[in-house]
């Protein structure tokens, strides 16, 4: 049970749910196969059933943690910090995100979108859910949308969540993990017939990588 002063702290964003912190390769989407430091945040109420992380579900697993602690670490090892949970917007960003910018670090984010969007960021990636649909704030400004395709419903979904991600985003198909053998041969023929999308593969695990 958390005191009230540390449980005002995580409301303002000065203390978050750390799940874990690691330096690895991005494995998916526009920036795949570049290194960057993960800081994974607990807590989401967005459901997906294929989620490969329901351990970031329950935030009250994961302990506060300062934000100036989670700069210290990232700043040793990386000058881009990529932040994903759980659902990192359940939480207040701006604090996290003006620390990391006054380190000069350049700062990702991958959310479903599904709450306000707040904090600075140099790279959005939002990867919308049935469950709970982005607000209009993310679709506004994601960089890529980044679609998961676990059977062919989900090229209808895509196609409506690009209908309503401003113009600049860049489009891309990821097969679902545990389906990817048969998704991704109709994702490539889609792909060939519907060339305004691209490709995402979850590389990190086919590298065996975290």
């Amino acid at each position: 049970m958390l005191t009230q002063e540390v449980q005002d702290l995580v409301n303002k964003g000065v203390m978050l749910p750390l799940m874990e912190e690691f330096y690895t390769i991005q494995g998916e989407g526009y920036h795949t196969g570049t290194a960057a430091y993960f800081i994974r945040v607990g807590g989401c109420d967005v459901g997906c059933h294929w989620c490969d992380v329901k351990e970031s579900w329950n935030a009250e697993l994961h302990p506060p943690t300062h934000i100036e602690n989670i700069v210290l670490h990232a700043k040793q090892y990386s000058d881009t910090v990529v932040v994903t949970g759980g659902e990192p917007l359940t939480w207040d960003m701006s604090p996290l995100t003006s620390e990391l910018k006054s380190k000069g670090i350049r700062i990702h984010i991958e959310t479903s979108g599904a709450y306000e969007l707040s904090g600075q960021w140099d790279w959005i990636t939002l990867s919308p859910k049935k469950t709970k649909l982005p607000t209009q704030s993310v679709y506004d400004a994601a960089h890529e949308l980044k679609c998961i395709v676990f059977n062919k419903h989900d090229l209808i979904f895509a196609e409506e969540q690009a209908a309503r991600v401003n113009p600049n985003a860049i489009l891309f198909l990821q097969p679902e993990w545990s389906r990817r053998e048969e998704m991704t041969p109709i994702i490539v023929e889609y792909v060939m017939n519907n060339p305004k999308w691209r490709i995402s593969l979850q590389t990190h695990k086919y590298l065996n990588i975290p």
